[in-house]
């Protein structure tokens, strides 16, 4: 095992290296740039999220305002340049990092990232790590709640819904969960906070935020209280369309297994349906479930909580992400796609190994990676 689980984190290198590569160099041709984005901020056209970040892009580009000096750019390669000192140009060149070639700057940020020394944002004074540590812990709320109670919850039901298969009650659950499944999530978040949240009913939850603004002066029994009151809404609005995924492929997987030959066996020596259900059935169908752990979580953590994070006021990772995207901040970019790979093969790889402990038959070191 040991030798599997190192060959596995050797590999994670050259994947880390080929995704960075590739997302690189599609950044190479995508139209605009930090640079253009200063000039359309001087030139007084720029309409993209940093507008809208406070001390962010537009103080930025009023300090460089100062420096700009009136001159014929001539045949800049940047839009907007035109009238600007090209000595100007070429400090924002620097300052960004675009006075050397790409392939330079590419093999200068895989060096730093090894240390994980992620570089500063280009428009907000505060380095990478430091602002990614900053937004962590609503990333780590939503997508940590929401994998483990999704589990908590579909596993059992989809095991109750396949030993009932047929009946009534799995004829409703598959109801509730369809229509679960149906709703997007932010519309469920829009309906919650207008039922829940001071809309036009009940004002039970609060509507932004991880906790109270006097959450710190809170005994720690209220802390916790506040902490959960105020994730509630995001948390329920997030996991309700992930149940129908996980249960329906729990029962699936259970009934798929219940209908083999050594069930029938297992029932002809005289084991009751819990120990075979159990003894026998929960490890083999319990494989294809821990299989979509890993998209599973990295999903939850990541991809899907930038609408959930918007409509409730919670500044997380996912609206960092998109931000970052928009105002072509690279290193929070590339910092963010560097952490979310590594995360993701992180968990893939503990995903792997808990098969050895759902079924302790299975051996990685016979296989290869």
């Amino acid at each position: 095992m040991t030798a599997y689980i190192i060959r596995r984190l050797l590999l994670m290198i050259p994947t880390l290296f080929g995704i960075l590569l590739v997302t690189f160099v599609i950044v190479q041709f995508a139209p605009g740039g930090p640079v253009e984005r200063v000039l359309a901020q001087l030139s007084g056209s720029d309409t993209g999220a940093t507008s809208r970040i406070s001390g962010g892009g537009g103080d930025l580009a009023g300090r460089q305002l100062q420096g700009a000096g009136q001159l014929d750019a001539g045949n800049s390669k940047y839009r907007g340049a035109q009238g600007l000192d090209p000595e100007f140009i070429k400090k924002l060149e620097k300052q960004f990092g675009f006075d050397k070639p790409a392939y330079q700057r590419f093999f200068i940020m895989v060096k730093n990232y090894l240390m994980f020394d992620f570089g500063r944002s280009f428009y907000r004074d505060i380095d990478v790590v430091d602002l990614i540590r900053e937004k962590l812990p609503v990333s780590i709320t939503l997508g940590l709640w929401t994998t483990l109670i999704t589990y908590l919850v579909s596993i059992p039901l989809g095991i109750a819904k396949a030993v009932r298969d047929g009946t009534r009650f799995d004829t409703a659950t598959s109801t509730l969960i369809i229509v679960g499944y149906a709703v997007p999530g932010f519309l469920l978040a829009i309906f919650l906070i207008v039922l829940f949240a001071g809309g036009s009913f009940w004002n039970i939850f609060p509507l932004r935020g991880l906790h109270a603004d006097n959450w710190q002066q809170l005994p720690w029994y209220s802390q916790i209280i506040d902490y959960f009151w105020h994730i509630t809404l995001p948390i329920i609005a997030m996991m309700v369309s992930s149940f129908a995924t996980m249960t329906l492929l729990t029962k699936n997987s259970f009934l798929d297994e219940i209908r083999k030959q050594y069930v029938l066996t297992a029932r002809a020596k005289g084991l009751s349906n819990r120990q075979v259900l159990y003894g026998h059935v929960f490890r083999n169908a319990m494989l294809i479930v821990i299989a979509g752990f890993a998209g599973a979580f990295v999903g939850a953590f990541f991809g899907s909580a930038l609408l959930i994070e918007t409509i409730f006021s919670l500044d997380g990772l996912g609206n960092l992400s998109f931000e970052s995207v928009l105002n072509r901040d690279y290193p929070v970019v590339f910092a963010n796609l560097y952490i979310f790979a590594l995360v993701g093969l992180l968990v893939n790889l503990i995903s792997d190994l808990s098969y050895t402990w759902v079924d302790p038959r299975i051996d990685f070191e016979t296989r290869e990676v």
